[in-house]
Formats: structure tokens, sequence, C-alpha cells
């Protein structure tokens, strides 16, 4: 709908007793949001509004409008006339940020490639983890905590597989490991308790 045709309709629906279900209704002098606007300035053909309306209002014949539809309508028509930053059409907009996308996956896709041929280490040094062991890393964001967190249990990631034999063997033994550090610290808990039992 045109700009001038939604301001219209909002200065209408303020000034009218808004139906749904028929373009004017007699018996309550009401009448609808597409002429509401046609009698404050905004005419315009768009009958694919008047369809939408009726749909979203439920009317299969003339009725008053509730506060909440008409509530509804006028937000959706001050939403719609809020001046963007940029008066470029949507389209436009859409197809740089396919671009900028595009830039960024053909800058970090090299690095990606280089990240999956390079062999997997069995167990990595402490001069490769903190020196990044020379090859390219993929930008994640996120800082090396590598020194930070070396000494804190568990604290590390899974290592990346080649395939999901390998990584299934790396998460049973994981888990395998996690429950034997449980089952030592329950039992280091219950001997604990034990002599303050007594």
């Amino acid at each position: 709908m045109p700009r001038r045709s939604r301001e219209a309709m909002l200065r209408g629906i303020d000034g009218n007793r808004i139906i749904a279900g028929a373009y004017s209704d007699s018996r309550s002098g009401g009448i609808c949001p597409m002429l509401a606007a046609h009698r404050n300035g905004g005419r315009t053909d768009l009958s694919s509004f008047a369809r939408c309306w009726d749909f979203f209002t439920g009317a299969r014949r003339p009725r008053l409008a509730t506060r909440r539809e008409i509530g509804t309508l006028r937000a959706y028509l001050e939403m719609s006339l809020i001046d963007t930053p940029t008066s470029e059409p949507i389209s436009v907009v859409a197809d740089r940020l396919r671009a900028e996308r595009a830039a960024i996956r053909a800058e970090n896709s090299e690095a990606i490639r280089r990240l999956a041929e390079a062999p997997l280490d069995s167990e990595p040094s402490a001069e490769d983890t903190s020196a990044d062991s020379g090859r390219d890393r993929v930008p994640t964001g996120e800082r090396d905590r590598t020194s930070e967190l070396r000494h804190r249990r568990m604290w590390s990631w899974i290592r990346p597989t080649r395939s999901y034999d390998e990584y299934r063997e790396r998460i049973a033994a994981a888990a395998e490991q996690l429950s034997e550090q449980r089952a030592g610290e329950l039992l280091i808990e219950t001997e604990a308790a034990e002599p303050a039992a007594h």
C-alpha cells in the first residue's frame, strides 16, 4: 500500500467506526479501513488489503471491529511508516548482504580447506597448542585461553575427528573417564563421611 494510503488509513480509523466483513454497513454506520483511507485522501485500489482484513478478523458478515483488531491494525500501520535509515529497496540490501557473506566465505574457505587437510597429531605438544602449530586457524572470535586454563580439570574440548567411528570411540572413552572420576569422587566423599558418622 502506498505511504499516503497508510497515513490516510491511520487518520480514517481514528475518525470513523471501523467494521469487518463488508465495505460499509448502514446499520452500524461503520466503514472498512480501506474506505476510511479513501475518505481521508488515500485513494487506492487494493482489494488484497480488504481480503486480508476480513481474513484477520474472521468476519463472515458485517460487524464492528474489536478494539484489539483496530489496535493491531494501527500498530502495523505505524510500524510500516517508521523511516528506515536507508532508502534502498529491500532487494538491493539483500543482494549486498549476500555479496558480503560470499566474500567472508571466500576469505575463510582457504583456511578451512588447509585445516581439513592437515594431519591430526595423536597428542599435541605444549608448543603446538601455544604457537598454533604454524597452520591457519578458522577465525571463531574466541581468544586462546590455553595458558589460563591448562591446569583446570576437564577444560578442553574433544579434538576434531575425520570419521564418525573415531568420534564415537573418543566420546565413549571420555564418558568412561568421566564416570571413573565421578566414582572416585564419590568414594572419597563416602570415606570422608564415614568417620564423622562414627
